[in-house]
């Protein structure tokens, strides 16, 4: 029998303690980070040791030559920022050019798609910045890992299963590596990337002997402007569709960003800036902020109803200003202005919208992509998903990342060096002047969105969900079951969710699908026989079928401050540590 509140007896506890907790889309990562914790480095140190972990372990979610942006709070600066961790579009992906080689929307496979690999760059600048280890020490457990191996778990089996006729007649470099023997790989049977742990000694090879600030920037100058930089691009050939040059992988430095933020409820709720979907979430929460939501009762008729047409407002205004703000001036202060958000709830009636309506624009009764507003697109295969790690420190150091990309399924492996390229750049609308339009140097308005919260100035949450467009529909519920409903971190993250998929998808081939709106199993019958009768097209899915959150939180209590983690059950290998 579930709880008021959807627990399920034997669910994971929150597990808590004093001096450090990681909670990641695999044990692995999650051991890994508490191991660089108890050898004293902090949290921004665990998390470069446990990113890399996650993409040798998970490289159907992410990979070496994907992203990963980074929220990041620093105690010894006391200041949040976002570290962009996303690359741009090459110098040579024209709108003109990219258009004449894809038929009205960008691919998501193959080498059109592929922006700089930024990654292990993002890390590099995490570790130099904020870290205190060598770069030695913070690779070394993935090394070990990709040499020794790993048990295999049981969604990687499953990805390479659905990709192998591809690998057979396509990717030999894949297939070498997925399909040893020419058979899938079982769900826990070891598994090795021996050319991706040479490719780690070959960074802390460049690394050797310098200081550690030293040591990044040469293991950093190796990838980017070195021989891996070079075998990659030799890789690719000549390649119509290949873009990358060796100046575009020369030019590519990150760079923190003042984060974007809203106060809800005494805190301060941070997302990266608009080259991700992460202020939706800011702008959803404005939005209820008119609303009395537990009155209303949690998971309730009435509740689905007011959450998803507040999420479907603030999508919308996604839709249509979001966008790198390096190229496109965007209306962030005006869209996060709590007048906007009282304003724009007015909008939200007793039944379903069945309209695209952002702000300042007239309503669309007939919309399909960012693209092409005229017609929908037919449905096509997803390609790819994401993982996510969180970490606070007992110094009160707090890091929220979303790493994905470099998908095992959307690119071939690269023969000595273990790791497909990206295909981030399918994000980018190919509509001219819209702010997600590609343009040289640009990056694609993404669906990473690694989330943070603050109180009184110091971390409290550091938490978000891998899965495109559902990312901050998942992570807005869980603020609001922890915020609202007084839901410990582990019951939150399990508590029932429901998503929608009224708005242009974020990726290939954008497909939307107006007022359809999902919802997890273990939602009340009534619930959902309530949502469906205001106009929504709902979706029974599987118990555990949206979301896979993580997330860590530190309060203080009266005898000193205390720190806990959780992690979604609906993905295998997802578990929070804490010592």
């Amino acid at each position: 029998m579930e709880s008021s509140l959807g627990r399920t007896p034997g669910g994971r506890p929150t597990v808590y303690g004093r001096n450090g907790v990681v909670a990641s889309g695999h044990y692995l990562a999650s051991e890994i980070g508490i191991h660089i914790l108890r050898r004293g480095g902090n949290a921004f140190d665990a998390a470069v040791a446990a990113v890399i972990v996650l993409q040798l372990t998970k490289p159907h979610q992410n990979g070496f030559a994907g992203e990963n942006p980074t929220l990041l709070y620093c105690a010894r600066r006391k200041k949040v920022h976002a570290l962009s961790g996303h690359g741009p579009a090459p110098a040579a992906a024209t709108l003109e050019r990219v258009s004449s080689l894809c038929d009205g929307l960008i691919p998501p496979d193959g080498f059109l798609p592929a922006v700089v690999p930024s990654a292990f760059g993002t890390c590099m600048y995490l570790l130099k910045t904020f870290g205190t280890l060598s770069v030695e020490t913070v690779l070394t457990p993935a090394l070990a890992l990709a040499v020794d191996g790993f048990a295999m778990a049981g969604d990687l089996s499953r990805t390479i299963a659905a990709a192998s006729q591809r690998f057979r007649t396509q990717w030999p470099s894949s297939a070498a590596l997925f399909l040893p023997g020419d058979e899938v790989p079982a769900a826990g049977a070891l598994f090795c990337n021996p050319d991706f742990g040479h490719t780690l000694e070959r960074l802390i090879e460049a690394a050797a002997g310098k200081d550690r600030e030293t040591g990044c920037t040469a293991a950093a100058d190796r990838f980017y402007r070195g021989d891996i930089a070079r075998e990659i691009v030799e890789f690719i050939g000549d390649d119509p569709a290949a873009l990358l040059t060796l100046a575009d992988f020369a030019a590519f430095h990150p760079a923190l960003e003042t984060p974007a933020s809203i106060t809800w409820r005494g805190m301060d709720v941070v997302k990266c800036p608009t080259w991700t979907q992460g202020p939706v979430l800011l702008q959803s929460l404005n939005l209820l902020q008119s609303f009395d939501l537990e009155a209303m009762g949690h998971n309730t008729g009435d509740y689905i109803h007011t959450v998803v047409e507040a999420m479907k407002l603030a999508y919308a205004d996604r839709e249509f200003y979001y966008g790198d703000p390096d190229f496109s001036e965007i209306p962030l202060e005006r869209l996060l202005d709590p007048a906007h958000a009282a304003e724009r709830a007015g909008l939200i009636a007793d039944s379903a919208s069945l309209e695209l309506r952002p702000h300042g624009y007239a309503p669309l009764s007939e919309f399909g992509s960012v693209n092409d507003l005229d017609e929908t697109v037919a449905a096509g295969p997803h390609h790819g998903d994401t993982t996510k790690l969180d970490i606070i420190d007992g110094d009160g150091n707090a890091i929220s990342i979303t790493t994905s990309g470099g998908w095992l399924q959307s690119s071939p492996v690269i023969p000595g060096l273990g790791f497909p390229l990206g295909t981030r750049g399918q994000m980018f609308s190919l509509q001219p002047g819209h702010p997600n339009c590609i343009a040289p140097g640009k990056r694609p308005r993404t669906t990473l969105t690694p989330g943070l919260a603050l109180k009184e100035g110091e971390p409290y949450l550091a938490f978000g969900s891998p899965g495109g467009d559902g990312q901050d529909q998942w992570a807005l519920q869980f603020l609001l079951n922890t915020e609202l409903f007084g839901m410990d971190l582990q019951e939150a993250i399990e508590a029932p969710t429901f998503w929608s998929q009224h708005w242009p998808d974020s990726f290939y081939p954008r497909k939307c699908e107006p007022g359809k709106l999902l919802l997890e199993s273990r939602i009340e019958s009534t619930a959902i026989e309530a949502v469906a009768a205001r106009g929504h097209h709902t979706v029974r899915t599987g118990a555990y079928a949206g979301g896979s959150t993580c997330a860590c939180r530190r309060q203080q209590t009266p005898r000193g401050v205390l720190l806990s983690a959780g992690a979604s059950p609906r993905l295998e290998p997802a578990y929070a540590l804490a010592y």
